[in-house]
């Protein structure tokens, strides 16, 4: 993983990361999961949207 790929310090992900498991229930745990692949279809969804904004743009200005 390269170091630019890190959440930076302070970033809700990095507390995120960092959060102890060790207390959460099974159920707490399943529905965390469910948060978080909810989370990453959004991720990707925005990512996807950005590459084809990117594209656009790439053929826009080569025209």
């Amino acid at each position: 993983m390269d170091e630019d790929d890190l959440p930076r310090p302070g970033d809700p992900l990095d507390t995120l990361m960092k959060s102890d498991l060790d207390r959460l229930s099974v159920h707490e745990l399943e529905a965390r999961i469910r948060m978080l692949e909810a989370e990453t279809e959004r991720t990707r969804a925005k990512l996807a949207g950005a590459k084809d904004f990117r594209a656009g743009a790439d053929a826009l200005f080569k025209s």
